[in-house]
């Protein structure tokens, strides 16, 4: 991992925790299987999680509906898992959308459906990253 990005140490150790999901499973599944499978493995690597953690989305001051976060790590990282046969642009964009929405800095976009393990790491645009 970069060590000039913010959380590159946390990120790590996330990605490290679904390349051993991906490695056990491997590829094919539905994702909700990968999500227990990843919240199993963030609890055997003591990493402190949310899973399905419901944020509200507002738009001008107005709460306007809510949004299940896959995951949100030690506070402070959203993660976003997939089970495709590969990202697109959309997906990531959804990632950095999710971000801004939850007012959080970092982000992962895993995606357990290909062949080898594929992951994003995005940032909200409107925080400056450190």
């Amino acid at each position: 991992m970069n060590q000039q990005y913010k959380y590159s140490d946390l990120t790590g150790k996330v990605i490290g925790c679904a390349m051993e999901v991906h490695r056990v499973l491997g590829n094919g599944f539905q994702e909700v299987i990968y999500q227990r499978a990843l919240a199993h493995e963030f609890g055997l690597q003591r990493l402190r999680f949310a899973r399905e953690y419901e944020m509200p989305v507002f738009y001008k001051d107005h709460q306007v509906g809510t949004r299940r976060a896959d995951f949100v790590v030690e506070n402070v990282i959203s993660v976003e898992i997939k089970a495709i046969i590969s990202l697109e642009d959309v997906h990531l964009a959804q990632a950095i959308n999710y971000l801004e929405a939850y007012n959080l800095e970092i982000g992962l976009l895993i995606n357990f459906g290909a062949r080898s393990l594929e992951f994003k790491r995005v940032r909200n645009r409107q925080m400056s990253e450190l």
